[in-house]
């Protein structure tokens, strides 16, 4: 549905009555388009005393095409500013980030990117540092609600060893894949993570596993991971299947019909994976879900069992057979669609909060348990998303969900897909027990 407030937002007489009456100003996002380049134009990098990521960063984003420009006179129109505060080990070392954002706050293009690169609180040498570090949350997320003009901001943490393994990220961070991402803590491991081969199809040679393809985000998943060279598998309900079979004509891949909630279902999905070509799955996202509000005080038994039966219990019962029967590939990625419902709860939306929230520590709890099989486990975490099912709520709850965040819009399907092949790339190895909310820094959740 066409957020005609937007449109209007950005004619010629509305941008003069937005900024006359302080309405909510949402701006014209950039979103990628295939051959796009990983910034728009210069990025300035600086970094703290003694900071340990600003020369690899350097170096990698050299051999991206991206042209780094040093500290010099306010008013340099930039892409991007990264720092890397990894060298801030006390409160007063705190100084340094407003030394490096202050004179260069302004100078940043329409839909740029800020992006501050620390180490994780638990992986410093003390409680000064560890303090420190921690501090960087909230100048990340109120950047985000400061620049305006499509301008996000993320925090990135990356463990000692993991300095060679920031590419992947960086490359999303940068460009228009992260659109409706913004006021992210993103956890990078140590280890090595291979860059594939061409960044443009970094999931050639993949086979990716789509629940809930038929529409809606799920389709978009499809299409995004297809465009980045995978082979897709897009799964649905039987009910769905002319629409499945056109999601998976348009991305070249194959229609499953399969009801998750069957009690035979993850072992008929076994079989069906084993005896392809691949003997196995590269990639299973998890996307999906249903939704049967009601307050719980009006809710039904048959409400909640079949929220949470499809939102959570499904994912479950997949994720342990394909792993006990080592169908997940080494190198495999598992990435589950929560919700920020699943972070803030919403009213009306008990079981859909408690499933999305059970995502989340799915997510959590599994990913130590695949540290040693090489495998990596996920969730995006989608905010007001613009599909079907948002086009139906009343106009009040509607422009409320638009608006109230950061980039006072709605997020299209592609940007929660465009999060997914992210964290689907072979360049993501070391992350893993992320949540990435794609919300636009929803003012709702943490």
């Amino acid at each position: 549905m066409a957020d005609r407030y937007a449109n209007f937002a950005n004619s010629g007489l509305g941008r003069t009555v937005v900024k006359r009456l302080g309405l909510p100003d949402p701006p014209r996002l950039r979103r990628y388009r295939p051959g796009d380049p990983v910034a728009a134009g210069p990025v300035l990098l600086g970094a703290a005393p003694g900071g340990r990521l600003a020369e690899p960063v350097a170096k990698l984003l050299e051999n991206a095409g991206v042209r780094v420009a040093g500290t010099g006179a306010a008013g340099t129109k930039h892409a991007a500013l990264i720092f890397d505060a990894t060298g801030i080990a006390d409160s007063p070392g705190l100084r340094a980030l407003f030394d490096f954002f202050h004179p260069y706050a302004r100078d940043l293009l329409p839909s740029g990117r800020v992006i501050v690169l620390g180490t994780p609180p638990g992986a410093t040498a003390g409680p000064k540092e560890a303090t420190a570090q921690r501090s960087l949350e909230g100048l990340t997320r109120s950047i985000g609600k400061e620049f305006g003009r499509g301008v996000t901001s993320q925090l990135v943490y990356v463990e000692p060893g993991g300095e060679e393994s920031v590419e992947s990220t960086l490359r999303f961070l940068l460009s228009g894949r992260s659109a409706y991402v913004s006021g992210q803590v993103i956890r990078i491991g140590a280890g090595a993570a291979p860059a594939p081969a061409d960044w443009e199809k970094p999931l050639a040679g993949k086979l990716a596993l789509v629940t809930g393809a038929a529409r809606g985000i799920g389709a978009s998943i499809a299409a995004v991971l297809a465009r980045d060279g995978a082979e897709v598998i897009a799964l649905d309900v039987p009910g769905a299947g002319d629409a499945l079979a056109d999601v998976a004509n348009r991305a070249k891949g194959r229609a499953l019909q399969l009801d998750l909630t069957a009690g035979d279902a993850p072992s008929r999905l076994a079989g069906y994976l084993a005896a392809g070509p691949h003997g196995g799955v590269d990639i299973v996202v998890h996307n999906a879900g249903i939704t049967r509000d009601r307050t719980i005080f009006k809710m039904d038994e048959s409400r909640w069992d079949s929220v949470i039966g499809v939102n959570l219990t499904a994912p479950e019962r997949v994720n342990d057979v394909l792993l006990d029967q080592g169908l997940i590939k080494p190198g495999g990625r598992i990435v589950g669609v929560a919700s920020i419902a699943g972070i803030a709860g919403n009213r009306g939306q008990t079981n859909y909060a408690t499933s999305k929230a059970g995502v989340i520590g799915l997510v959590q709890s599994t990913a130590p348990l695949l540290t040693g099989r090489n495998i990596t486990i996920n969730a995006v975490a989608p905010g007001f998303i613009e599909t079907a099912m948002t086009a139906k709520m009343p106009i009040g709850l509607r422009e409320a969900g638009r608006r109230l965040n950061s980039m006072s819009q709605g997020g299209l399907p592609v940007d929660v897909a465009e999060t997914i092949a992210w964290l689907a790339s072979p360049g993501s190895a070391t992350i893993s027990g992320n949540v990435v909310r794609v919300c636009g820094q929803s003012l709702l959740g943490a």
